[in-house]
């Protein structure tokens, strides 16, 4: 018996250990992943190549860098020099919030998965890690999926979008200790929002926290590399 042809998804994958298990999700559900990152001027660059290693290992359909420099606005320290990272928690929506950039990169694989013929877009978005980000809640994700079957000619003619956002209320600690499983190479991702342009981690920003954290709950070895050694021993 001859087998089905896999059905396309477009993945949003930004090179961190979210959007690296969330590819791995949607490859276990049986799709075929084309893989959609950002050049957006960031500080942290080098998730850029973490993308296209776990494109390659997780073995992708495609991937794709988009450019778009919101540098031109700024507005948040992960687009402007000039706005330092936080280093300890913060109250509100975190400076590293970057005005609209989920609006932005779901808006640019909407446009990929209509060429592509695909109904589905994975985002890793993670309300309970990042509940201070306006556009990583469940609301947000039904809204946008709203939208997208309104505004496009695929939805129109009846092949409708859904926007999976699979980790959206998982902790970090359940979200790795599931890549894990599915083989995700963490070691290859960026998640630090100062990161070198080698990768290696600062240690001390909200998104190193977090990510320590979780290793740690998980009871996984956390193979991220730290600018400081102290940090490697955490």
């Amino acid at each position: 018996m001859q087998n089905k042809r896999k059905k396309n998804a477009v993945v949003l994958l930004s090179g961190g250990l979210d959007s690296a298990t969330c590819l791995a999700i949607a490859k276990a559900q049986g799709f075929a992943c084309y893989c959609l990152s950002l050049d957006y001027h960031q500080r942290h660059i080098a998730e850029l190549q973490a993308a296209n290693n776990v494109a390659r290992s997780l073995g992708a359909a495609a991937h794709k860098t988009a450019q778009l420099d919101l540098s031109l606005f700024g507005g948040s320290a992960l687009t402007d020099a000039a706005i330092a990272v936080p280093e300890h928690e913060t109250a509100g929506i975190p400076i590293t919030y970057v005005p609209a950039r989920n609006t932005i990169m779901l808006s640019l694989a909407l446009a990929w998965a209509e060429v592509l013929q695909a109904q589905d877009i994975f985002i890793g978005v993670n309300a309970l890690d990042y509940s201070g980000y306006p556009d990583c809640r469940g609301e947000y994700v039904k809204a946008f999926q709203a939208m997208a079957n309104l505004a496009t000619k695929s939805a129109v003619e009846g092949q409708t979008i859904t926007i999976h956002a699979p980790l959206i209320d998982m902790s970090k600690a359940q979200i790795i200790q599931l890549g894990s499983q599915l083989g995700v190479d963490y070691a290859m991702t960026v998640s630090c929002y100062q990161a070198d342009n080698q990768g290696e981690a600062c240690g001390v920003c909200d998104s190193c926290r977090l990510r320590r954290e979780g290793f740690r709950a998980a009871g996984l070895s956390d193979p991220t590399r730290y600018k400081n050694k102290a940090d490697r021993a955490v």
